[in-house]
């Protein structure tokens, strides 16, 4: 087996999209970790919007790359309509890494191929991490072997994230730039930005490259300066 680590499909993680800078849900993060050190099989990572889905994927191939492994992250909306011509050869690696998987399942035609990989991959002897919004149950009628496949994987579940965990996580976030965040400041962001928190980590970058620029604390009045003229230029 190809053992020469590879980078995710044309996408630069950001810098705390770490194992050690998620918050919550420890023994999905140990599993995590296991499958990036090596462990075989097949895992399902599930959770709604914003609980932290992609953060934990990116850990993973992050820290499989680490450790010498053959890993590749495939963000699964680039493959919708040609996955047969996607998936191919994937099954060769040590560990693949397959996000947003529910956007695969509206054409038979990508059923089938993601089918066809599982069974590829598991006579391969490759690990797979599937991560997607719904658990296997829940994923709409199509295609029953698929289902069934994917129902017989190591099941992970993340919880809905509240504003007292987003409080935690902007936190942890801004301490990995550098920086630090006051209450008034997160709370200003919840308000005025929203609740996703991806966009919010593309948001924090955005403002940590202004902050150096200028030379400033990232404050309530800086942060509303940086929205209304983002805003303006739009």
């Amino acid at each position: 087996m190809n053992t020469t680590p590879q980078l995710p499909l044309a996408l630069r993680p950001a810098p705390d999209f770490r194992f050690d800078t998620f918050v919550g849900s420890p023994e999905t993060v140990e599993a995590l970790r296991e499958i990036a050190e090596g462990s075989p099989g097949f895992a399902y990572l599930s959770g709604p919007a914003g609980s932290g889905k992609t953060h934990l994927a990116l850990a993973t191939v992050q820290n499989a790359a680490a450790q010498g492994i053959a890993v590749q992250y495939v963000p699964l909306e680039r493959l919708k309509g040609k996955a047969s011509e996607g998936l191919v050869g994937l099954e060769r690696l040590g560990l693949i890494v397959l996000d947003n998987l529910e956007t695969l399942l509206s054409a038979r035609e990508d059923e089938i191929a993601l089918f066809d990989f599982h069974n590829r991959a598991r006579a391969s002897g490759s690990a797979v991490l599937y991560v997607a919004r719904e658990t296997p149950a829940a994923l709409p009628p199509g295609l029953p072997d698929l289902r069934s496949r994917l129902g017989q994987c190591t099941h992970l579940i993340l919880p809905r994230v509240d504003d007292v965990l987003r409080h935690v996580i902007l936190q942890r976030k801004a301490e990995a730039r550098g920086w630090l965040l006051d209450d008034a400041a997160i709370g200003f962001l919840l308000r005025r930005v929203g609740r996703d928190m991806a966009s919010m980590s593309a948001l924090l970058d955005r403002l940590d490259r202004a902050s150096l620029a200028e030379q400033r604390r990232v404050t309530v009045p800086f942060i509303r300066a940086f929205l209304e003229q983002d805003a303006a230029g739009a």
